[in-house]
């Protein structure tokens, strides 16, 4: 493939369905800021927009961002070089244009002269520049710094074998912007997109760790301001009157209350307060999902994102194969879907999502089923623990918890899986949960035995689900799980010399990690379910599973 051209905003369309296809019918972006028939402008220029977060973002520090949560919030305060559609397709955002070169490994690219940070500097090369370098520096520990590794020099710079002025990124000038890659990569025009790639304001970051923490010294570029924070309660967004591209922008206000409770949600949706439930913002009671979606008061879309439960690899009972297969096959998927869920999930065998796209117009799911990864065998699951156990010297199954983070929804999970290993596998499991926050610290420090986890696409390609879950270097492999075939085969399907080459790879490593190492524990591939007040538009679920509400409008 001959890369030397100029990508404008169609071309880049083009060429990133082409590659990545995408897995949403959701509408695009409408665009127009101007009032409609029958409205004021008063009506037009005053819209507010409500919603709920399940608990409060850990962090809105870009390099340092890991969940939903927070990158939700993110997604209207900050802009990338590239920022993904509700399809999942990337469009032009701060860069307004770029070339390749013809071995694709170059990629120059020119930002707009228009962009501004909320204190009114310009966004420039340098910034970009700077913030991908911070990323990966190792001070930083950004748990994401991976996601830079495709830069020249990137991963050695992050494991201190080489330098910050080795690492293949810089600025030639204020507009221009030169990154070279370590191979080619035909798909890191939407890997660009992510919010690690995001540029932070220098002056007010530098030698300020809490910088990101309140509304007072968040310096932003994105379409809109945090114009408040009450940690505990809510946050407040308004619309950015300096943004490059504000007349795209109809929200006025962004109001994001902080509510754990379902049924609580639910109150708040029923009573107008909030204008949306779903996507990692607000979820519908489980027990109400079935009438709701018979009356069309909601409606249940399948995205890219995978329910599983994580090993702790590293530690007893849960080192041993065995009993990890064991835990796996005693479960019952689709009767947690029938009788728990209840959102038209389906039993997942693996890690990468249907939706999540392949070749020639093809799923990876398509290309590479998961059907022949393990199944459901109570004898075998008995046979299997009893004999890891005997392996470890155990003559009964050690006390172990089950940590998840608070949520109904997970909890009743839990619930019927525990009860499942308790009946199946005669093993007592105990139950535990945190808030997200706390929850989060305690999976990446390990200090569990099984927690629940989840995955939402980041971008739609393979990899993501594969190198950022099972690789063992990947800072989001919160199992440690640990094998070198596995690495080794990611490593080499980044550097795979075309496409189908790179999905054989990575399909070899899903399925060493699944079917023989039964590295994660998979439950079911994820739907969302949706409610939205009627008169909104393009607030939509993404292709992945999120809320996508920055360039929403209401009628």
């Amino acid at each position: 493939m001959n890369y030397k051209k100029i990508f404008s905003t169609a071309m880049a369309v083009a060429l990133a369905g082409s590659l990545l296809a995408a897995c949403s019918n959701n509408n695009k972006n409408n665009g127009s800021a101007s009032p409609s028939a029958g409205e004021t402008e008063s009506q037009a220029t005053q819209q507010e927009f409500r919603f709920t977060l399940a608990s409060e973002p850990p962090s809105l520090d870009p390099a340092l961002m890991t969940d939903a949560q927070s990158s939700i919030v993110a997604s209207g305060l900050y802009d990338g070089l590239t920022r993904l559609n509700p399809e999942g397709v990337p469009e032009p955002a701060i860069a307004k244009e770029w070339t390749v070169s013809d071995d694709g490994k170059t990629y120059t690219f020119k930002l707009r002269d228009d962009a501004k940070w909320s204190n009114g500097d310009p966004v420039t090369a340098n910034d970009f520049e700077y913030s991908w370098k911070r990323a990966l520096n190792p001070a930083t520990a950004s748990e994401y710094a991976y996601m830079l590794f495709y830069i020249e020099n990137g991963e050695k710079y992050n494991s201190e074998e080489a330098t910050e002025d080795e690492v293949g990124v810089k600025a030639l000038d204020a507009t221009t912007l030169e990154v070279k890659l370590a191979s080619a990569t035909p798909y890191f025009n939407s890997l660009i997109a992510h919010y690690t790639y995001w540029p932070v304001h220098q002056a007010s970051v530098d030698g300020k760790p809490e910088w990101a923490a309140d509304a007072k010294t968040i310096v932003s570029n994105g379409p809109f301001l945090l114009k408040e924070w009450a940690h505990g309660d809510k946050l407040v967004l308004t619309k950015n009157p300096d943004y490059y591209n504000a007349s795209k922008v109809n929200f006025t206000t962004v109001t994001i209350s902080l509510v754990e409770d379902d049924s609580t949600v639910y109150n708040l949706f029923e009573t107008n307060k909030i204008d949306w439930i779903g996507a990692q913002a607000g979820s519908v009671p489980s027990d109400r999902v079935p009438q709701l979606v018979e009356d069309g008061k909601a409606e249940i879309k399948e995205i890219a994102s995978t329910y599983y439960y994580l090993f702790n690899t590293q530690q007893k009972p849960f080192d041993n194969v065995k009993i990890r297969k064991a835990f796996a096959m005693s479960i019952d998927r689709q009767a947690i879907i029938d009788n728990v869920t209840k959102a038209n999930q389906t039993p997942a065998f693996a890690l990468i999502p249907p939706s999540i796209g392949g070749l020639e117009g093809k799923n990876f799911r398509e290309m590479y089923p998961d059907n022949g990864y393990f199944t459901e065998n109570l004898e075998e699951a008995k046979k299997l623990l009893a004999e890891g156990l005997a392996e470890d010297g155990l003559d009964k199954f050690p006390e172990t918890t089950l940590l998840y983070n608070t949520n109904e929804g997970h909890k009743a999970i839990a619930e019927a899986v525990v009860d499942m290993w308790r009946k199946n596998l005669g093993v007592e499991v105990k139950l535990s949960n945190q808030e997200w926050g706390t929850f989060l610290e305690t999976r990446d420090a390990g200090q569990f035995g099984i927690a629940r986890s989840g995955w939402g696409a980041d971008f739609n390609h393979a990899i993501n689900f594969s190198y950022d879950l099972i690789h063992p270097k990947s800072l989001n492999n919160d199992g440690k799980y640990d094998n070198a075939s596995v690495g080794k085969a990611l490593d080499d399907a980044i550097a795979a010399p075309d496409e189908k080459t790179r999905l054989d790879l990575i399909a070899q490593a899903e399925k060493t990690a699944i079917a023989d190492d039964m590295a994660v524990l998979p439950i079911y591939y994820y739907t969302t379910v949706t409610m939205k007040k009627d008169g909104f538009e393009d607030v939509v679920s993404n292709y992945a599973g999120h809320l996508d509400w920055a360039f929403g409008k209401k009628s």
